[in-house]
């Protein structure tokens, strides 16, 4: 076992120093909220509590969330609303990419909420979403955050195909976890959906949650896992408890094991990690690409 300083541990109901974000001010934050409400689009900064919202928002990028807001899962750990969702807009990737043109973004993050009752999952708004975005702003990249699509491969494809240079699929938490922080997922179906990500040629992404109650052994298995199934890129980052109703936080990870996590993280082979109390999948999503 790797042998970490020695610091005093934070109560888990109070938040550490190190755990302080930028509040949204300012006229880019301005523009973009502007711009998300007129377009009448979702974002997960907005859906999932964002602690980076100020920062990026004030910084001009956002991270674009389609096929609405209500989600077909009730994942223990997330802050977007469960429940059955409306009919989806197929004007949506339309309205997307023309915000992105109009933020004049560089890099595109998109992500969705599940859509299970969807025969496709919902594949084909994924694909009209990119493709609109590259045709409107060829010179943007694209990151797409996908969901679980419950081994439909053919949807997988559909999802991955229309040109993003990024595809990346959450892990969230170590497999002992999953019953409890994904309880409708599974976590060695996730594990070949990025191991079936990577096979089309895509470089490809994880993220995973820490403080939910995991041991150090549990994720340098989880990372050994993702890097055994072709996983590039990796980001680490402190759960935080939307509401009193969602899992609790466990322990706040001090910034000196997230250091450790990075380090050990590329010594196992994976090709970049981001690793941090405040970081998020699409946080600074742009580095790595």
């Amino acid at each position: 076992m790797i042998e970490l300083p020695q610091v005093n541990p934070v109560p888990a109901n109070r938040k550490p120093d190190w755990l302080r974000v930028k509040l949204p001010i300012g006229e880019s934050y301005t523009k973009v909220r502007k711009l998300v409400d007129e377009y009448k689009l979702h974002t997960i900064c907005q859906s999932g509590n964002c602690p980076n919202m100020g920062e990026c928002w004030g910084e001009g990028t956002a991270t674009f969330m389609i096929l609405g807001n209500v989600c077909t899962r009730s994942c223990t750990f997330c802050a977007v609303a469960t429940g059955r969702p409306q009919e989806y807009d197929e004007d949506e990737p339309r309205r997307v990419a023309e915000a992105i043109r109009l933020m004049q973004v560089k890099h595109a993050v998109i992500t969705s909420v599940n859509r299970d009752e969807l025969k496709d999952k919902g594949a084909e708004i994924w694909y009209q979403t990119v493709r609109a975005v590259k045709e409107t702003t060829p010179a943007t990249t694209i990151e797409t955050l996908i969901p679980d699509v419950k081994a439909n491969w053919d949807a997988l494809i559909r999802m991955i195909e229309g040109g993003q240079e990024v595809v990346s699929h959450n892990m969230e938490t170590v497999a002992r976890l999953y019953r409890y922080v994904r309880p409708q997922a599974k976590y060695e179906r996730s594990l070949e959906q990025i191991k079936r990500t990577k096979e089309f040629g895509k470089r490809n992404k994880s993220g995973i949650m820490l403080g939910l109650g995991e041991t150090q052994e549990e994720v340098f298995q989880a990372m050994d896992d993702l890097v055994a199934n072709g996983l590039d890129v990796l980001t680490l980052g402190q759960y935080l408890q939307p509401t009193k109703m969602h899992h609790e936080v466990i322990e706040w990870i001090h910034p000196d094991t997230f250091a450790m996590y990075k380090e050990e993280g590329l010594k196992r082979g994976l090709a970049y990690v981001e690793s941090g109390a405040l970081v998020r999948s699409s946080y600074h999503a742009e580095r790595h690409i």
